[in-house]
Order: structure tokens, then sequence, then C-alpha cells
């Protein structure tokens, strides 16, 4: 009867961890970027939420010299003051001709409170004189999952051109200049779903989603 006692006990337990919900915060305040995240991580056992959930969440501080300090930075904070998992990204644009500026300060880049337009604005007029075959570009995405000890990353990326005026309403950032030779559209021309198809955001995300899936056993 023990043996049986203790066999049903676990065979519960294992049924109660299978059905239990995991709530995310993702470490941003974003609603374009949550809303992405959302749309990728969506699962029966996964709650998405951000720090827009958490408005009285002190700002944290970006001081990294690459995209995987800064994003490992954020999770970890996240993590320690909310003690839920935490995941964090930290992206930005790469550009060959600008030796691969704005990189980590794409946010940054024309000002801490400056606009979507006014880095537009910066980066196109830095690159006025660039002839179309050489406004190659990248963006990049470094995501990292923390939950305590369980720490673990991925990279992704989406290349393209760096088009001479803004097109599109869709997307935020960088993505009305960032053209998509292969779609010819640019990365805000495209809706949510195509987006989520090919951009550096959802390329790290189905990663680090498998990961995730792996590491907690959800099916």
């Amino acid at each position: 009867r023990p043996t049986s006692c203790r066999s049903y006990y676990l065979t519960f337990l294992s049924d109660y961890i299978f059905l239990m919900i995991m709530k995310i915060v993702v470490a941003t305040k974003n609603p374009g970027k949550v809303r992405e995240i959302k749309e990728i991580l969506a699962h029966k056992r996964i709650q998405v939420c951000s720090l827009l959930d958490f408005p009285n969440f002190p700002e944290i501080k970006e001081t990294g010299k690459s995209f995987y300090e800064n994003a490992l930075t954020k999770a970890r904070q996240v993590n320690q003051k909310t003690s839920l998992p935490a995941l964090a990204d930290d992206s930005g644009l790469e550009v060959d001709a600008l030796n691969n500026r704005p990189g980590i300060l794409s946010a940054r880049y024309a000002g801490t409170k400056a606009t979507d337009q006014e880095r537009i604005n910066k980066l196109l007029s830095e690159m006025k004189g660039i002839p179309d075959s050489k406004r190659k570009g990248r963006f990049v995405c470094c995501m990292v999952f923390c939950d305590h000890n369980r720490i673990f990353h991925v990279t992704g990326f989406c290349d393209g051109t760096i088009s001479r005026k803004p097109s599109g309403r869709n997307g935020f950032g960088y993505d009305p200049v960032f053209f998509l030779p292969e779609l010819g559209k640019t990365m805000a021309q495209l809706d949510l779903d195509e987006k989520n198809k090919i951009s550096h955001r959802s390329n790290a995300l189905k990663k680090i989603k498998e990961m995730i899936f792996r590491e907690y056993k959800i099916i």
C-alpha cells in the first residue's frame, strides 16, 4: 500500500506540473515588441506579461558592450525583482557602411528621448551619399531567458538594405527604412504574420521557445 500511495502521489504531481500555467515576464515596455512575442509564444500553458504590467518597475540601464550583455542584465533584474521567469532581448540595426552602427545604440542613436522618426532621420542623413549597392544591413536580436539558475540565450538575424525613404505604417523602430529585397517591401509594409516569419526577433524567439518547451516539458 505505501508503494501504491507513493505511486499515486507521483502521478498526481506529474499531472499537476503538466497542467501548470507558466507565467513569463517580457522585460520591455514596448507594446509592439510585446505583441510580437505574445504571438509567437502563444500556448495554453504560457501566460506572457510584460513590464507594462509592472508600472512601478525601475528603469533598467543598458550599460553592456554587446547585445548579449544588455539582454542578460534585463532578464536577471526582472527575474530577481518579480521572482518570475523573465525573457529579455536586446536588438538593433547594424549597417555595413556605418561600421555596424547604430548597433547596440540603436534605441539611443539620436538621443535618449528621440522618437522613431528622429532616429530614422539621423540614419538616412548619415547614409545620404551611400550608393544602393553599399546599403546592406541586418537586424540583430539577442534573447536571454532567465529563471534563477536556468539561463540560456540565442541570437537571430534578418538581412536587408536601407531604403532612401520610409515606407509602411506597421512595425516600429527602423522598420520603415529596412527593405527586404526578396519580398520587395520594407519591414513596416508587412503584417504581423508576415513579419513573424522572417524577422530577427521571431528567429530568436522560435529558437528560445524550443529551449523553454524542452526544459519545462511543455507540449
